[in-house]
C-alpha cells in the first residue's frame, strides 16, 4: 500500500481497525457489566421497547400475586380455625351426652359442666382469633372478601362464614344443668356442627381455588420471565471471552497504528 505525507493509508486502516475493536469491546464489556444483551434503547430500540412492555406485565402479575397471597393467608387462618372448632364439636357432643345421663352425681355434673364451659369458651376464642390482616370471615355480620385473579381485574371471592358465629351464639346460650337441658343442648350442638361443617367445606373450596390460581400465575410469571430473558439477557460466558479477545485485538490495532505512523518518517529519511 502506497503512502504519502498528506495521506497515510496504513494509519487510516489501523485507526479504523482500532475504532472497530474499541466499539466491539465497549459492547461486550457492557454486556458483562449489566448482564443484558439489550440493556437500553441504544442497544436495540425495538427489542428494548417490547421488553419494557413485558416488564410492565410482570409488575402487574406481581400485584395480582400479592393479592392472591393475601387471600391464601386468610383462607389458611379460616380453615385452621374451623378445623379446630370442628374437632371441639365432637368433644362437646361426648361431654353433653355425659351431662344428659341422669345417673351421674351432682359432683360429676359439676365437673362435666365446667369442662363444657371451657370448651365453649375455647370455640369463642377460635372464632375471635380467625383474623388475618384485619379480616375475620367467621365474625358476626362479616362480608365476603374479593381478591385479584389476573391482570384483567377478574376476582376470586372468599365468602363470609358468619353463620358459624350465629349458630354458636345460639348454642353457647344452652344450659346443661339438668338432663332435659343437656338433651336440648345436643340438638343445638347438632345445628352448630352442621353450620361448622358447611363453612369448613366452603372455606376449603375457596382456599383451593386461590391456591390453584396462584400456581397458574406462578407458571405464567416464570414463562414470561424466561421469554423476556431470551430476548434481552446476554450470554455472559461468550461476552467475557469476547472481551478478552477484543482487548488483544485492540492492543494489536494500537501497535499497527504506531507502526503506520512511523512510515512518513521513512519517506522523509529517503528524501534526505
Amino acid at each position: 500500500m502506497s503512502n504519502s505525507i498528506n495521506t497515510n493509508l496504513s494509519a487510516m486502516v489501523a485507526l479504523g481497525s482500532l475504532r472497530t475493536a474499541g466499539s466491539m469491546l465497549a459492547t461486550a464489556s457492557k454486556q458483562v457489566q449489566t448482564g443484558y444483551r439489550v440493556a437500553d434503547a441504544m442497544d436495540d430500540s425495538s427489542t428494548f421497547t417490547v421488553a419494557q412492555g413485558i416488564r410492565g406485565n410482570l409488575q402487574a402479575f406481581q400485584a395480582v400475586q400479592a393479592s392472591i397471597t393475601n387471600g391464601t393467608g386468610l383462607g389458611a387462618v379460616t380453615d385452621a380455625a374451623l378445623t379446630n372448632i370442628s374437632n371441639l364439636v365432637g368433644n362437646l357432643q361426648a361431654k353433653i351426652t355425659q351431662l344428659a345421663d341422669g345417673s351421674i352425681s351432682n359432683s360429676q355434673r359439676t365437673i362435666y359442666a365446667a369442662d363444657f364451659g371451657a370448651m365453649t369458651n375455647q370455640i369463642s376464642t377460635f372464632i375471635r382469633q380467625a383474623n388475618y390482616n384485619g379480616v375475620n370471615l367467621l365474625s358476626n355480620n362479616s362480608a365476603a372478601k374479593t381478591f385479584l385473579a389476573d391482570v384483567n381485574a377478574t376476582t376470586i371471592t372468599m365468602s363470609s362464614r358468619s353463620t358459624v358465629h350465629t349458630a354458636f351464639t345460639t348454642f353457647a346460650a344452652s344450659s346443661v344443668s339438668s338432663v332435659t337441658s343437656a338433651t336440648a343442648a345436643l340438638t343445638s350442638l347438632s345445628t352448630f356442627g352442621n353450620a361448622v361443617s358447611a363453612a369448613l367445606g366452603g372455606a376449603a373450596a375457596d382456599s383451593r381455588t386461590l391456591r390453584l390460581q396462584s400456581d397458574l400465575l406462578n407458571s405464567v410469571i416464570d414463562a414470561t420471565t424466561t421469554g423476556m430473558g431470551a430476548m434481552v439477557d446476554a450470554d455472559i460466558g461468550k461476552a467475557s471471552a469476547s472481551t478478552q479477545s477484543l482487548q488483544v485485538r485492540q492492543q494489536l490495532a494500537v501497535q499497527s497504528l504506531s507502526i503506520a505512523n512511523q512510515q512518513p518518517q521513512l519517506i522523509l529519511g529517503a528524501v534526505r
